[in-house]
């Protein structure tokens, strides 16, 4: 029994590689990025180009793929023989804020007729490597417009566990996980997490929204998902999304699953010292 991680060397795809040992095909456009142990089956292909993915002998999927594409390889995984898919999706799907980026990926798994479990996580800790690592290395300080705004950021950790389960346990099948993340925390506080692990007071730096979003774009984010976090723009684009009085709620489902509490922030600061540091 073969299981296929597809964005292998992601954030998300490396941690589920590492946590199922054997019997692992990993996908990645870039094989060299891998670094993964002897008997993992490293493959090179690409799920824009379907007809380059190697099913055979797969019978179990985890899915991370762009909409454009996605029913061509779940029609081709199904064809060759794939009975159980786990698909990383988004929290944004249960909030209704995503008809585009996500959603359809999770309506070609279910219309597949084979398992599936969906995985809709919200904030990604690791983003802010890229939003917050450029400006900490170079002189400790933060780009971000309101540091008392709240977020629930989850360790990418978390998700790999919840996969894993799906994956190599029965009672999953079609279920959507909500995974939150632990309980909120402002951007000062997540800042504090950090500056403690690598022994540095960190600050903000006095910027408005649009310069922050000038910031993030210069470091490589898209517009669009810059405009997003910095609440300028809904989460497809377009105008700013109607939260309300948006209350940040710590979603069971991790617990459920695992039978523990999620991990958090200050954990995460630690694993990724290195990633804040020259």
């Amino acid at each position: 029994m073969t299981i296929l991680v597809t964005g292998a060397t992601g954030n998300v795809g490396r941690l589920v590689v590492q946590g199922l040992g054997a019997h692992v095909r990993a996908l990645t456009r870039d094989p060299g990025k891998a670094n993964f142990p002897a008997d993992v089956d490293v493959v090179k292909a690409d799920l824009d180009d379907p007809d380059s993915i190697p099913f055979d002998g797969v019978e179990k999927l985890y899915l991370f793929v762009h909409p454009p594409t996605a029913r061509d390889v779940v029609e081709r995984a199904v064809k060759a023989g794939v009975r159980r898919i786990v698909t990383l999706s988004s929290g944004a799907v249960t909030y209704g804020y995503d008809t585009t980026h996500h959603l359809p990926v999770e309506q070609a798994v279910e219309a597949s007729g084979v398992e599936w479990t969906h995985l809709r996580p919200g904030e990604f800790a690791v983003n802010k490597i890229d939003l917050w690592g450029p400006s900490i290395r170079e002189d400790g300080t933060i780009v971000h417009p309101n540091p008392d705004e709240f977020g629930q950021p989850i360790h990418e950790a978390d998700i790999a566990e919840v996969a894993i389960k799906a994956l190599t346990e029965d009672g999953h099948a079609g279920k959507a996980y909500n995974l939150s993340g632990p309980p909120q925390l402002t951007q000062r506080d997540m800042a504090r997490a950090i500056g403690e692990v690598i022994g540095r007071d960190l600050t903000f730096r006095d910027v408005t929204t649009e310069e922050a979003l000038a910031y993030y774009v210069s470091v490589g984010w898209p517009e669009e998902i810059a405009r997003y976090v910095l609440g300028l723009g809904g989460y497809e684009g377009g105008d700013p999304d109607e939260f309300g009085d948006y209350e940040f709620v710590v979603q069971p489902d991790f617990e459920a699953v695992t039978g523990k509490p999620y991990r958090t922030f200050a954990q995460w600061a630690r694993d990724h010292a290195d990633d804040f540091t020259a």
